[in-house]
Formats: C-alpha cells, sequence, structure tokens
C-alpha cells in the first residue's frame, strides 16, 4: 500500500473528526448487485407505500459511479442525534431525530466542508455528498465501511453506541485504504424490535413493511386522511417512531450528542396536549421553520393530533 493512501485516509478521517462526525469508515465504490435484488424484492412487494420516489433511479441506487462518475470511494459518516432532553409526559410523542435543527441542512454544511478541506489538504477531487435525500443505500455502505450491522428494525447499529445516528455519505473519485466490511451481526436470537412494533411493520429477515410504519403514516402519507385500520396503534406518536430503537438493548450505549445544532426546540420538550391545539399554522411556521416537522407540514401535523385522539 501506498505511503499517500494511507496519509490521504488518515487525513480524510481528521476531517471528519474536526468537523463532529463521531464515525467515519471507507468502502471501495462498486456495484450493490446483492442489495440490487433485495431492493427489487422490497418493490415488488408494495413494501414503499405511496413512497413513489423509491422506484426512481434504481440503477442509481446500487451503482455509485452513476452518480459520481470515475467513483473509486465511498466515505460514511456517522453523526450521533441522541438527546440529554426528553419530552414532557403524556406529551405527543416526536421522534428524537426531530428534537432540534433539520439533520439535512446541518450535515449538508459539513458535507461540503469535509469536500473542501480535502480539496485544500489533499488536492483537487471530484465528489458529491448525500444525506438522506439522494438514491443512496447509505446503511449498505455503513456496513461495508466496517461502522456497524444492519439489524432486525432495519436500521444500522455501531456495537460501541447504539443506532441513534444520521448516516451521510461522500462519493469521491480518490482510492483510499478501504475499512474491512462488518460481518457478523450481533442481533442474535433477540426479537424486542419485532415484538414491540406497534403496527406490525417489522417482518422477518430485515424486512420493513414501510407502508405499516408509524413514521410513514406521519411524515410520508401526503392524504388528508390515515386509514381507520390504524386507529389505536400509534402508541401516542405524532410524528415518526423511536420504538424499535428505544427497546434495542444495543441503545444502552447511546450516549448524548454534542452536535449544538441538535439541541432541541424548547416547544418540542414543553408543549402540551393543549399547546399543539392551539397551535396556528402562522406560528407553526415561525417555530419549527428549521425543524423537520416542517416536513408534514401545518395541516399533517394537526391530521397526526386528531388521528391519534390527542385534538
Amino acid at each position: 500500500m501506498s505511503l499517500n493512501l494511507k496519509n490521504h485516509t488518515a487525513t480524510i478521517k481528521n476531517l471528519a473528526q474536526t468537523l463532529g462526525f463521531d464515525y467515519c469508515g471507507i468502502a471501495p465504490a462498486q456495484v450493490l448487485n446483492e442489495d440490487a435484488r433485495r431492493l427489487e424484492f422490497w418493490l415488488s412487494k408494495g413494501f414503499h407505500g405511496g413512497m413513489k420516489y423509491m422506484e426512481n433511479y434504481f440503477d442509481l441506487r446500487v451503482d455509485p459511479t452513476k452518480l459520481v462518475p470515475g467513483a473509486k470511494s465511498v466515505i460514511t459518516l456517522l453523526l450521533n442525534y441522541f438527546p440529554s432532553q426528553h419530552q414532557q409526559e403524556d406529551s405527543p410523542k416526536i421522534s428524537k431525530y426531530a428534537f432540534g435543527k433539520d439533520y439535512h441542512e446541518v450535515i449538508k454544511e459539513k458535507l461540503n466542508g469535509l469536500i473542501q478541506l480535502i480539496k485544500s489538504t489533499i488536492g483537487e477531487i471530484h465528489g458529491r455528498g448525500f444525506v438522506d435525500s439522494a438514491p443512496v443505500l447509505e446503511r449498505t455502505w455503513a456496513q461495508k465501511s466496517g461502522l456497524g450491522w444492519i439489524g432486525k428494525n432495519g436500521n444500522l447499529i455501531n456495537k460501541k453506541s447504539g443506532s441513534y445516528f444520521f448516516i451521510a455519505t461522500l462519493i469521491v473519485d480518490l482510492k483510499l485504504d478501504y475499512d474491512d466490511p462488518f460481518v457478523k451481526d450481533y442481533c442474535g436470537t433477540c426479537t424486542k424490535c419485532i415484538d414491540a412494533c406497534p403496527t406490525n411493520a417489522i417482518l422477518d429477515e430485515k424486512i420493513i413493511d414501510g407502508s405499516k410504519c408509524i413514521s410513514y403514516f406521519t411524515i410520508e402519507l401526503k392524504d388528508a386522511l390515515i386509514p381507520d385500520d390504524m386507529k389505536n396503534k400509534f402508541d401516542n406518536w405524532m410524528f415518526g417512531c423511536d420504538v424499535c430503537q428505544d427497546v434495542c438493548p444495543w441503545n444502552r450505549f447511546s450516549s448524548p450528542t454534542n452536535e449544538i445544532e441538535f439541541t432541541p426546540i424548547p416547544e418540542v420538550l414543553n408543549f402540551s396536549a393543549n399547546d399543539w391545539e392551539e397551535l396556528t399554522e402562522e406560528s407553526f411556521k415561525k417555530i419549527f421553520q428549521n425543524s423537520p416537522l416542517k416536513r408534514a407540514k401545518f395541516n399533517g401535523i394537526k391530521r397526526n393530533l386528531k388521528f391519534i385522539g390527542r385534538i
């Protein structure tokens, strides 16, 4: 292995740490043939529900060179979002990832910064950063980069720190020193996430029926009404759902995030059901202008609250 390869890899990992990322792993850019078959099966079963965008750009999802011509390396970065504070007891529940500022904005800025730093320290490279907004199978790349295994709930689990992480991907045309893939599955015979899922969305063999997931209904579904057969199954979740992560034994190793941008919005922690009921659209737009909650829009939030019987 050339000294350049080792130096460039060490430089990138150090830069990632400087920018606040908790973990950085690197895998060779290659076609994901096994994932292509798995994704094809998942789509054929209609597990994506109304998320029709999942059917688009199939070839881009499984081949990084289609996203970055000449791609040689896929850099995966994890950013912890586990909060140190909790919502009030009996408040309508919000997924922990949405407590603070929208992660897309936070991570995009870090990724752009990382690309610029790589260019200024290593030299001219071509690359693109992605965070949950492009056809990238980020959990597979995280596993191939040695950062953890994919649990029965479909989440990436890191042995030292659990699963409360955002995953970002940086595809570059630079050859690097690659990490060994994470090959062991430490879920074993545990079925806590499967047993606890309120809507039975977690199937065997790490297959998630996205069309049954509470996060799908409360965030992705744009219909005016949530299907009646889901009534009384939401366990008070109004935006997203953390049940499968909350019950996961590996999350006993979760520690609070150091990212200041993920500091919880006071209203997320303190709003009562009555506060949510009295919230106007104008106030919603002002309070949650930089929050992931804006994705569901004001009408979606009100629909969700009504469905779980909180307004």
